[in-house]
Parts: structure tokens; C-alpha cells; sequence
């Protein structure tokens, strides 16, 4: 079993809202408000913003696909993560600042759904973190298969959102609520 962790400290992790990532995502422009308002009750309310920053042969560090889309800001103060895998905890410092911080929940909203978030959202349960997922707070493309057959965005989030709101793991909470109903507070 994993270290739980103790506490109740929050912190809002934005996962690869970046130019070349949501250009190609479902509902893109009202997910980014959700996020940038949350980004900002987060700041009002002191928890720590943390944003995570893919990179990758699609996404080359400094070029404008990698960018941050415009109405995203990290503030200078704000700990940004690079990495290279899908999961925001594999080979990246995070975890490690995540204990420098006394994280012991994590808020959690971004791109691409069945990709990098899905994949940080069990590495953080599976971590001992208590974990809630913004419903729409999270975005993703629809893609096609080999044989035809369609994968549709939104229903890639909604299966997401439900699976975190039915997941138990001993000790830790796991939750899924719309933007507005996160309580920095508690």
C-alpha cells in the first residue's frame, strides 16, 4: 500500500494546457476559462499553483507549440515541472516538491484527458495523495481507430470524471466536481 498522506494542504496541478496541446482539444476555450478562474481563486486563497509542462518531439522546448496558451500564466514564484512521459510524477522532480510543499491533496485539471491526465491522476492516488478532478476542467481530442471505429472526446472526459468519482483506494479520497464547486478552503 501506498504512504498516505497526512494533512489536508491543496495544491491546484495545471497539466499541459499548452498551445499545441489544445488546439486540437474538445471544448478548448471554455475548459481554459474554468482553469483560469481556478488558477486565480487558487492564488486569492494562497494554495500553491503547480504547472506541469510536457515536452516532446511534437511540443520542442521554446517553440510555440510548447507555449502556454495566453490566458495561462505561471507567475514567477510558481513551481513549473518539465516532463517527458505521460505521468507528471515519472522522472520529473515533482514528488519531491510536493513533500517540500506538505502537499497532501492535489486539484487537478489539464490536458489530454486519456493521456496525461488520466496517467497523473492514479500516479498521484497510487502516491498516497488524496485527489479531486476538475470535471471540466480537463480536455482532451477525439481520435480515431484502425478499424474505423471513433473515440469522442467528450466522452473520454465524462468516462475520466466517472471513474474518479467511483475509484476507492484505502485511505485517500478521490473526488470529481465542476470548477465551481472547488473549495480551496477545505
Amino acid at each position: 500500500m501506498a504512504t498516505v498522506r497526512s494533512g489536508k494542504r491543496q495544491v491546484l496541478m495545471v497539466v499541459d494546457m499548452q498551445v499545441g496541446v489544445m488546439q486540437s482539444c474538445w471544448d478548448a476555450a471554455r475548459v481554459t476559462l474554468n482553469v483560469a478562474g481556478l488558477v486565480e481563486r487558487a492564488r486569492a486563497a494562497g494554495v500553491p499553483v503547480i504547472w506541469v509542462q510536457h515536452q516532446s518531439s511534437d511540443l520542442v522546448e521554446g517553440s510555440p507549440a510548447w507555449a502556454w496558451v495566453p490566458e495561462l500564466v505561471p507567475e514567477g514564484s510558481e513551481l513549473q515541472i518539465q516532463k517527458r512521459h505521460n505521468s507528471a510524477f515519472e522522472d520529473t522532480s515533482l514528488e519531491t516538491e510536493l513533500s517540500r510543499l506538505g502537499a497532501a491533496h492535489i486539484i487537478l485539471a489539464g490536458a489530454a484527458t486519456n493521456w496525461c491526465i488520466r496517467a497523473t491522476a492514479y500516479g498521484a492516488l497510487d502516491r498516497g495523495y488524496d485527489l479531486t478532478l476538475v470535471a471540466d476542467g480537463h480536455t482532451t481530442g477525439s481520435f480515431d481507430l484502425d478499424d474505423g471505429r471513433r473515440f469522442e472526446a467528450e466522452l473520454i472526459i465524462r468516462e475520466l470524471n466517472i471513474a474518479m468519482t467511483w475509484l476507492t483506494y484505502p485511505g485517500r479520497t478521490n473526488a470529481t466536481f465542476p470548477a465551481a464547486e472547488i473549495d480551496f478552503g477545505s
